[in-house]
């Protein structure tokens, strides 16, 4: 545990000083929580285990890779209901036919390149039975966690299969709550996002529903959309940006987008479900098209599980009605599309395999484009 006291505490400080989106001026809907990430949702905690190495030379692989996990109710197996939409299809999520079945999911969330799937599905399986097992009962739990990737394979070197257990042990071990860090960072460290540099984002939104006050917080791993389809509070900023095009020496792929939605408002499966969907509204406003090629995938959970009677006879459910659900929907919409900006913003430039390349987006010419169009005042 020494040896990742000064990892956290430096990828805390990391967190910290890294400016964000609304540091910048960008003007956003909604009220944040305290950190404005995932983790202002009570008992949710994020993990990374973040792989950079290499020049992409001859026996020497261009490793940009890595692993992020959430764990919703933190370093515990205990249920979280959980429900799951799909905007296009070219990607894959584990775990959603048992969410569709019991409307429950069990433990971790991970979120990892498209070869590494059945390695972070088996490490967090391994890791929940080392910790939770008890007496050799077999639980099937374990062995059916959530799962879902983007394609980084235009700078890291994705054949490789460079994300071993060992990496998602650590970021599991390493989990924590308050500031998140962003952009190159654990699953996102080699992904692009409309034409720049991309990665991970999170960000949150403070609702209250009569006397009662709910968190939603948003995590974006984002890899998707073409430069000119790139919109910044509205604002074309893709098109005003005609240089710092990505190096591309290799055929190029569409990417995908995973959002993974956290709530600690007790609703219905079903309901949740609604959450999930509201996601992809969040992507279309900073101009996401849901191409052919890409995996626009979307998990939500709430933290509050129905209770059970002591003889495991009975099941009970709380939940807000549907008909008060709106300020909840719009807090998704939200919040997912700050999470997407923040994972631009926090990106910086780096190149890969095959002399790959993307920029990160420039700050300053964001809040000049941003000006221009009367959004913010320098």
């Amino acid at each position: 545990m020494r040896l990742l006291l000064p990892l956290l505490l430096a990828t805390t400080i990391a967190a910290a000083q890294k400016p964000r989106a609304r540091a910048l001026g960008v003007p956003f809907d909604g009220t944040p929580g305290k950190n404005n990430a995932i983790t202002d949702v009570p008992g949710v905690e994020v993990g990374y285990k973040t792989l950079i190495s290499g020049k992409g030379g001859k026996g020497d692989p261009a490793v940009r890779t890595g692993v992020t996990v959430i764990l919703p109710r933190g370093k515990s197996i205990e249920p979280w209901t959980g429900g799951w939409f799909c905007l296009n299809g070219d990607g894959e999520m584990t775990g959603t036919t048992v969410i569709d079945e019991y409307g429950l999911g069990y433990g971790p969330i991970g979120l990892t390149n498209t070869n590494s799937v059945g390695t972070v599905r088996d490490a967090i399986g391994q890791w929940s039975v080392r910790r939770f097992s008890k007496g050799g009962i077999v639980d099937f739990s374990f062995g059916l966690p959530v799962v879902a990737e983007t394609f980084d394979g235009i700078l890291n070197d994705i054949n490789g299969f460079h994300v071993k257990t060992e990496h998602v042990w650590s970021a599991l071990d390493s989990a924590r709550g308050g500031a998140v860090a962003e952009g190159n960072v654990g699953g996102g460290t080699g992904m692009s996002l409309f034409g720049f540099k991309g990665g991970n984002g999170t960000s949150s939104r403070v609702v209250r529903i009569d006397s009662a006050r709910y968190t939603i917080g948003v995590f974006v791993q984002a890899n998707f959309g073409g430069r000119d389809d790139l919109l910044i509070a509205g604002i074309p900023v893709g098109r005003e940006i005609t240089d710092l095009k990505p190096v591309y020496n290799t055929k190029p792929k569409d990417g995908s987008i995973i959002v993974v939605v956290a709530t600690d408002a007790p609703l219905l499966p079903s309901y949740v479900k609604l959450l999930a969907k509201r996601a992809a509204l969040g992507v279309a406003r900073t101009g996401g098209m849901a191409y052919n090629s890409s995996g626009d995938i979307f998990l939500a959970f709430s933290t509050q599980a129905p209770a059970e009677n002591e003889k495991e006879a009975l099941t009970s459910w709380s939940s807000l009605p549907k008909e008060r659900l709106d300020g909840l929907y719009r807090a998704v919409v939200t919040a997912t599309e700050e999470a997407i900006i923040n994972a631009l913003v926090g990106a910086e430039t780096m190149e890969g395999v095959n002399g790959n390349k993307n920029y990160a987006l420039p700050h300053d010419r964001l809040r000049e484009i941003l000006k221009k169009y009367n959004r913010i005042k320098m």
